[in-house]
């Protein structure tokens, strides 16, 4: 008998070490095909690198002044040019100076205006205003298309290129030139440290909670978990989760945060990558927010990480979103680093909801439709938190 049992357990045993075994073959097998595909496109056979040589050959022999010939310079623009012919606004290459800055904006400390930036038709445009910073300060709205930087045609520049222009040293100026509803106008905004708050929460009329979050930094998760904690020891009886001007940033910051507003194990997004197989991120979290009525403020600022959980909040929940239609940026970068000081910021899948909504050049569009516009602006007016209040009223029956 014991010898049966005993046949039993190695049976098992070698059935979990085929399937370890056709997994691992089929990794690898999946690595290899790839490999060959590379190797098979990018062969020297079909490509000429010796274009880039002989190009340097002739500037080397015919440019007018060799002292301004900075071969490093050179190799960077070959490089950033390579990406730009992707024709990807998100895929970008960082040379030491671009680089330095990111890792800044990703810890989410910088001099600058506190601008997320972007290109959407082929134009330099204002993805969102960070909350408090100059650029708000100075009334840059998501969705203005910045002509000018100091005079400087926007025309030819990535995002990135854009972005090193704007950014500099604490209390130097610096000029947009907008296009806004068909108007053009100049912004003087005056550079300042940024600090990018992630969290803030206050307690509005009638015991509702207005709960922003502004941006996905490597912080936002215990900024979240802090404001969680005061919420529920506030006798909160329902929450407006205002997500409007959050340019994104992190994913793994807003799965964290879902993880407060839906059950464990509830579904947050599918990324889908280059051959076709599509993951799945689930929640992690305790849930302790999912109890709470809840609304949630988007708008054109919308984007990246921050449509991610709205998408997941109203595929899981049908949570009633207000405001104005997000930005629609729904593909996912990796960062990679090229050597101790350059570079990649590589496109490598796009997600969707959980649903199976694709956000990418789509946005995702509000239950309520409600406009901010520049007269409410002016007059620090806010429609959009009107109706927000108007609407989670109705579900703590005030």
């Amino acid at each position: 008998m014991l010898f049966f049992r005993h046949m039993k357990i190695n049976s098992k045993i070698v059935c979990l070490f085929f399937v370890l075994i056709s997994f691992i073959s089929g990794f690898y097998y999946h690595e290899y095909l790839l490999q060959e595909y590379y190797e098979r496109t990018y062969s020297d056979e079909n490509i000429d690198f010796s274009i880039l040589k002989k190009t340097l050959d002739q500037i080397y022999l015919n440019y007018i002044d060799p002292n301004q010939i900075d071969l490093e310079k050179m190799t960077y623009g070959a490089a950033a040019g390579m990406v730009n012919a992707l024709g990807d606004p998100y895929t970008e290459f960082f040379d030491p100076e671009g680089a330095k800055s990111m890792e800044e904006i990703v810890t989410g400390k910088f001099e600058g205006i506190g601008l997320q930036i972007g290109i959407k038709d082929k134009q330099l445009t204002a993805i969102s205003p960070i909350k408090g910073t100059p650029a708000d300060k100075a009334g840059i709205r998501p969705g203005d298309k910045i002509l000018l930087i100091d005079e400087k045609p926007t025309s030819n520049l990535s995002a990135s290129e854009a972005a090193d222009i704007i950014r500099g040293p604490k209390g130097t100026k610096v000029v947009l030139t907008i296009l806004r509803e068909g108007e053009n106008f100049d912004v003087e905004i005056i550079r300042d440290v940024i600090n990018v708050p992630t969290v803030e929460w206050k307690m509005l009329e009638n015991e509702i909670a207005l709960l922003g979050v502004y941006h996905f930094s490597e912080s936002t998760s215990q900024d979240f978990k802090k404001a969680v904690f005061e919420i529920i020891n506030n006798n909160v009886k329902g929450i407006i989760l205002d997500l409007r001007n959050n340019p994104g940033g992190l994913v793994n910051q807003a799965i964290d945060v879902a993880g407060w507003l839906l059950n464990r194990n509830d579904l947050v997004m599918i990324e889908k990558g280059r051959d076709g197989v599509k993951k799945e991120f689930r929640t992690n979290g305790s849930g302790d927010l999912i109890s709470y009525p809840t609304v949630i403020l988007i708008n054109e600022g919308t984007a990246s990480a921050s449509e991610i959980l709205a998408g997941a909040l109203k595929d899981n929940r049908n949570l009633t979103l207000i405001g104005e239609k997000s930005y629609g940026k729904g593909t996912v970068q990796k960062l990679i680093n090229l050597s101790d000081n350059l570079m990649l910021k590589v496109t490598i899948a796009e997600w969707l909801t959980p649903n199976g909504n694709v956000i990418n050049d789509n946005g995702i569009t509000p239950d309520i439709e409600v406009e901010l516009t520049l007269e409410d602006y002016e007059q620090q007016k806010d429609p959009q938190l009107e109706k927000a209040i108007e609407e989670i009223s109705k579900k703590i029956n005030i």
